[in-house]
């Protein structure tokens, strides 16, 4: 579709709707949905098991309860588990969304990209952001010997997750747990810039919309090394002018995302390194921390957007 078709076409929908995808109605969705409410949107909040194709010659469609035709635009707040065939049709359907014309926020590119941490230090690595070193291994043997080989603590982490779930610390000559998943991906330990005086680890999150950081926090882990919101760390407000958010805002870029949460962490040298870059990423802990409302500024991104959709 061209841009003038989109205009037509939501000129024409009867009830235009923005679809909020999303495995369960939590406080991220329902805050998304007043924040589109108040900028004059009809959001609707959906689980992408509930959604699918309706395919005909010439005329390949969505299925969208409550959607007459094709969504205004698709907001993807979590993409539900599932085994490799349902995982493959909901990234379909968003691939499918966007040929179509419709806003996909972040589409499936990104959402491909991000899920898998191999890939997204990959991208980040060839467009030449700092990032530890990283090795990705199947078999254990060799894991275990580039582990070694190293020679200083890395970190073992799922090669899909989030919220600081499975990760764990581990050195060289010691036997490696086992992986979840399957995948050993090991990551150098970064000692923050402090952190040995303090005796508390921290890094930093920064949230992006598309060019620009909108808000950032310096996350302190209570105990241990884990600095993850969800498993117990506290948030500071942190500035959005510095370094730290403009390599947010070029990690964003590489990896295609319109809004993002990057972690990144000062090694003792003063250096910020990009560990993650996550897609869909939460913002609770982060209003929190700051006081920023990031719903009312994803929402306002999205009616830009289709603004400018009309105006073309």
């Amino acid at each position: 579709m061209t841009a003038s078709d989109v205009s037509q076409h939501r000129a024409a929908m009867p009830d235009p709707a923005v679809v909020i995808f999303t495995e369960k109605a939590d406080w991220h969705s329902h805050g998304l949905a007043r924040a589109l409410e108040r900028e004059g949107l009809r959001p609707l909040i959906r689980s992408m098991t509930e959604c699918g194709f309706t395919l005909a010659s010439g005329a390949p469609g969505l299925h969208v309860p409550g959607v007459d035709g094709l969504p205004e635009a698709i907001f993807v707040r979590l993409i539900p588990a599932g085994d490799t065939e349902q995982i493959t049709s909901r990234l379909g359907l968003l691939h499918a969304a966007r040929s179509m014309g419709v806003p996909v926020v972040n589409d499936a590119r990104a959402i491909e990209v991000c899920v898998d941490k191999a890939m997204t230090t990959f991208v980040l690595a060839q467009a030449g952001l700092p990032t530890p070193l990283t090795i990705v291994r199947e078999r254990r043997a060799d894991a275990q010997a580039a582990l070694d080989a190293h020679g200083a603590p890395m970190v073992l982490k799922p090669l899909f997750g989030a919220q600081g779930k499975g990760v764990a610390l581990v050195r060289p000559g010691e036997p490696l747990p086992e992986p979840v998943g399957g995948v050993f991906y090991l990551q150098a330990f970064v000692e923050a810039r402090g952190s040995r005086a303090s005796g508390r680890a921290h890094d930093w999150r920064v949230f992006t919309i598309r060019d620009r950081a909108v808000g950032a926090m310096i996350r302190h882990a209570e105990k241990g090394w884990i600095t993850n919101i969800f498993q117990g760390a506290t948030g500071e407000p942190a500035p959005v002018d510095g370094e730290a958010a403009a390599l947010a805002v070029r990690a964003a870029a590489a990896v295609g995302a319109d809004y993002a949460g990057i972690d990144l962490i000062e090694d003792e040298d003063g250096r910020f390194l990009v560990l993650e870059v996550n897609s869909m990423p939460a913002w609770k802990g982060l209003n929190a921390a700051t006081g920023l409302d990031i719903a009312a500024e994803l929402a306002r991104d999205v009616a830009r957007r289709l603004a400018r959709a009309d105006a073309a």
